[in-house]
C-alpha cells in the first residue's frame, strides 16, 4: 500500500468534521496581526556595508519583533529574542531562538499554532493527494485542535508528499499531550529554518 492508501485507511478510524472545517474548535482566537507567510528583510533597512545581522541587532524593537513573528507567531518568543540583542553571530541568535522556543508555555504554543499555515506541496501534486491531505488535516485538527505542523527543511520536492502523509499517519495515533510535545519541536525547527533563511537573505517558508 502507498502512503496515500495508508492515510485513507487510517482516517476511517477517526471522526471527520464537515468539509467546511477550517480550524479545531479548541483553538484560541488569533490575536496576532495579519502577517505574510513569506518575508524578507526589506532592502532599505541596511546599507551595502551593513549585514542583515547588524540590522537585526540595532533596528527598533518593534520592527524586529514583527520580523520575528513571521518565523514563529508567538509574541513572547519574539519579544524575548529581540530583548536579548545584540547577538555576536548567527549561531548565537539561533541558540537563543531554540532556548526561547523550548521555554514556551502551553498558551504560547497555542498562539503559535494558531498562526501557522498548513504545509504546502508542489503545485503539480496530483488531485487525489490533495483530497487525501485535506481529509487528513481535517482529522488531525478535529483530534488535536490545531493545525498539523512539520518542518520539511532539506526534504527534496519529490519527497514532500510522502513525508507529509507519513507524518500525519504516524502522529494521528499520538496521545494529545505527546502530540503537543511533537508539535512544539516542529515549531522550534520551523522557526530556526525561517530565521536562518531570513538572516541569510533568502525567503523563509
Amino acid at each position: 500500500m502507498t502512503h496515500l492508501d495508508n492515510v485513507v485507511a487510517l482516517l476511517a478510524h477517526f471522526s471527520l468534521p464537515t468539509p467546511t472545517h477550517r480550524r479545531g474548535s479548541t483553538l484560541p482566537p488569533h490575536r496576532l496581526p495579519h502577517l505574510p507567510g513569506q518575508v524578507a528583510i526589506p532592502e532599505q533597512i541596511h546599507t551595502p556595508s551593513q549585514t542583515a545581522l547588524e540590522w537585526f541587532n540595532h533596528a527598533p524593537a518593534d520592527g524586529v519583533e514583527q520580523t520575528l513573528l513571521t518565523c514563529l507567531r508567538s509574541l513572547r518568543w519574539a519579544h524575548r529574542i529581540a530583548e536579548h540583542r545584540p547577538y555576536p553571530d548567527l549561531d548565537a541568535l539561533l541558540a537563543a531562538a531554540d532556548e526561547a522556543a523550548y521555554d514556551l508555555a502551553h498558551a504560547d504554543l497555542a498562539e503559535a499554532l494558531a498562526g501557522e499555515p498548513m504545509p504546502t506541496l508542489p503545485a503539480d501534486t496530483y488531485g487525489a493527494a490533495h483530497t487525501a491531505l485535506s481529509a487528513a488535516h481535517a482529522a488531525y485538527e478535529a483530534r488535536f485542535g490545531h493545525v498539523f505542523v512539520i518542518c520539511l527543511d532539506g526534504v527534496a520536492p519529490d519527497e514532500l508528499l510522502d513525508r507529509v502523509l507519513e507524518g500525519i499517519r504516524s502522529r494521528l495515533t499520538n496521545d494529545p499531550e505527546d502530540e503537543r510535545v511533537v508539535a512544539a519541536e516542529e515549531l522550534r525547527r520551523l522557526a530556526r529554518q525561517r530565521l536562518t533563511s531570513l538572516l541569510r537573505g533568502a525567503r523563509p517558508y
